[in-house]
């Protein structure tokens, strides 16, 4: 049976979803909340991948503000997190406050180069119907006071904002939980295949069986072997993250971005730093390089945070694919696996339309236009290798996918 031509499962079918970062949270809430019986394998603690070194932002229009399938995923997913953090807020009955703000981002330019690419950008987005605003170096004061005197312009996009990655993710999990999913931790999938009774996943632990599995094991997604088909192109980035701790007095307005970081303050002083990208492999270490880039970064565009408290620093692997969109869809060898992975810096943002890209797949058996572009056949042939060591990507802390922007 190929994807095309694969009729839907039934509503109260078993799914199992590998994986418990933001993505496999996010589609087992959707799933359990459509009538599917659903449990979660997650071999670490949940969030505790990529996730948890998260800075949260939602911003579609930095991340691929050309057309493009990077922004119409976003776009979609945008449109969608106001009425899902409610529902996830709602399902998961208390617990952590998420925090979830829609105020705007303002990205700056700090020379001629950069002023001309935002001014590009703001006629694009224009031209897409999507509000924004360019400003010269007064407004971005006016807008801003904590910029720096190296800031000659930005970009103000209003609809943009960020979640609490860490706290969302619990959410999500709590909501789905309360709705009748399970998880279990500390249980690694090694295998997956096909069997006359479904799929089946394959641990240390042992086996089990479901009819329908959901590969969203972020970085270590190709990892898995899966029956019949080479691992995915999914490769580890490391990205580390600080956390700071704002010196007082008036707190930042609203996200800032520049060529070498981005700056999300919390409503509590909590002010978060971002993100190196390096191509290491699986090397989670913090390293002097990363913090001392990221702080050098930071205090050019916002000065003030030379006072700042340095509360912490964390490390996540993003899971990055060679063109870097995610992988969503149906397996072409096994029958009833689906993937939900490789979605590099964007996990976040592209949660809630992940989800439901997957449920109205596996429980409608619709297709959405959008799976074209992010179709895991796409890959085929295809492989990647991964770094062990030594090798730092030299976009060490910019535009999250500055290459995809300029070309895509």
């Amino acid at each position: 049976v190929t994807p095309s031509n694969r009729s839907h499962v039934q509503r109260r079918t078993s799914i199992t979803v590998v994986g418990g970062g933001v993505i496999g949270c996010a589609v087992a809430y959707e799933l359990v909340r459509c009538g599917a019986e659903v449990r979660v394998l997650e071999c670490r603690e949940v969030g505790r991948g990529a996730t948890q070194a998260s800075a949260g932002i939602l911003a579609p229009f930095i991340e691929a503000h050309r057309p493009g399938p990077l922004r119409a995923l976003g776009q979609k997913s945008l449109a969608l997190y106001d009425r899902f953090v409610a529902d996830v807020v709602d399902d998961g009955d208390g617990g952590e406050p998420v925090p979830y703000e829609r105020n705007g981002t303002i990205e700056v330019a700090t020379d001629s180069i950069g002023l001309t690419r935002l001014e590009r950008t703001g006629r694009e987005l224009t031209d897409a119907g999507i509000e924004c605003r360019l400003l010269d170096r007064g407004d971005a004061i006016a807008a801003e006071p904590h910029l720096g005197p190296e800031v000659v312009g930005a970009l103000l996009v209003p609809s943009h904002g960020f979640v609490g990655a860490a706290a969302f993710t619990a959410a999500l999990r709590r909501a789905a939980a309360a709705r009748g999913a399970s998880f279990v931790t500390l249980r690694a999938a090694t295998r997956i295949s096909a069997v006359d009774q479904g799929v089946s996943i394959a641990t240390a632990q042992g086996g089990t069986i479901s009819d329908v599995v959901i590969l969203a094991a972020g970085s270590w997604a190709g990892q898995i072997a899966v029956d019949g088909e080479a691992p995915l192109p999914i490769r580890p980035v490391r990205g580390q993250l600080l956390q700071l701790r704002w010196p007082g007095g008036v707190p930042l307005a609203r996200v800032v971005w520049s060529s070498r970081c981005y700056v999300v303050p919390w409503r509590d002083g909590t002010v978060l730093v971002g993100g190196t990208v390096e191509d290491v492999g699986f090397d989670e270490r913090a390293t002097v390089e990363g913090v001392t880039g990221l702080l050098d970064a930071v205090r050019e565009v916002l000065p003030s945070t030379r006072a700042a408290g340095f509360e912490d620093v964390r490390v996540g692997l993003r899971p990055g694919t060679p063109d870097e969109l995610p992988v969503v869809g149906w397996s072409r060898s096994v029958t009833g696996l689906a993937y939900a992975a490789g979605h590099y810096r964007n996990g976040v943002l592209l949660a809630p339309v992940t989800a439901r890209l997957i449920a109205d797949l596996v429980l409608e058996g619709r297709t959405d236009p959008l799976l074209d572009a992010v179709t895991p056949l796409r890959f085929d042939g295809v492989t990647v290798e991964t770094p062990t060591s030594g090798h730092r990507d030299d976009r060490f802390s910019p535009d999250p996918l500055r290459d995809a922007r300029d070309t895509r």
